[in-house]
């Protein structure tokens, strides 16, 4: 069983975010970790290869500097790890980034396919669902769990304040919360085998299925008008007043901004 999951390296929001003149994100400028929807994608990829002797591979598009993500997702039990990264793949939507993606994964051979939910940096939830419609494969969104069984994968999709229960035949895309499962540490032994294990490179030259017109900034169809970081409020007011002139002074202020 090959189990294929696309993980993504996030902006740690708790550092703050920094934004390119066409107002895209500067990774670069920015720490970064494991989308936290994706390593719950991955943990239940490994518990699969505990189970059934899955072979996991782990791929994402990015920076140079997100083979260290890929080298944590070694550390903790995948066993081989796929860069895809080019200049002109840069400043992708999700319509760029599943096309980009999806024309890596038909490179390789699989039965299923896991990717987080959405991730912390954009919160779409599109890039999963549109890889499985380039491939035109069956897709499960909100996967709470997950377990398979005689070539079915048999899922639990979150809805609301209960679950249903599908069955779908391999292969498909699983697109997984970050609440399906607790992911396991890196191991030492293991982190230390992630820095002489392969990280396979691929450039456009790779993706042979992609066409220009679906790849990078110049194919992405959705444009961000603005971005800003979040905006710092001020020290505001301290006042010393007795219950009365409190009143008066609150009151005062509301109706003249029109609140009230």
């Amino acid at each position: 069983m090959k189990v294929i999951v696309c993980i993504k390296q996030v902006p740690d929001t708790k550092g703050g975010v920094a934004f390119n003149p066409d107002g895209t994100l500067n990774r670069a400028a920015m720490l970064a970790i494991m989308n936290p929807d994706d390593k719950a994608g991955l943990e239940a990829a490994l518990r699969l290869k505990d189970q059934y002797g899955a072979e996991v591979t782990v791929l994402t598009m990015g920076l140079p500097k997100a083979t260290d993500m890929l080298r944590e997702a070694y550390a903790m039990g995948a066993d081989k790890m796929i860069l895809v990264t080019d200049r002109v793949l840069g400043g992708a939507d999700t319509w760029a980034t599943s096309s980009t993606i999806a024309a890596a994964i038909r490179n390789l051979e699989y039965d299923l396919i896991i990717t987080g939910r959405q991730a912390i940096d954009g919160d779409t939830a599109q890039v999963g669902p549109q890889i499985a419609e380039h491939l035109g494969l069956p897709v499960v969104s909100y996967t709470q769990n997950l377990k398979i069984e005689d070539g079915y994968a048999i899922v639990e999709r979150q809805f609301d304040d209960r679950y249903h229960v599908l069955k779908v035949q391999l292969p498909c895309l699983c697109t997984a919360l970050a609440e399906l499962n607790e992911p396991r540490y890196m191991t030492v032994g293991r982190i230390f085998d992630s820095f002489d294990a392969e990280v396979i490179t691929w450039g456009r030259k790779d993706l042979t299925t992609l066409e220009d017109k679906n790849m990078g900034l110049a194919g992405s169809p959705t444009k961000i008008a603005k971005a800003s970081d979040k905006v710092k409020k001020g020290k505001g007011v301290k006042i010393n007043l007795d219950t009365e002139e409190s009143v008066a002074y609150l009151m005062e202020q509301l109706t003249g901004k029109h609140i009230i």
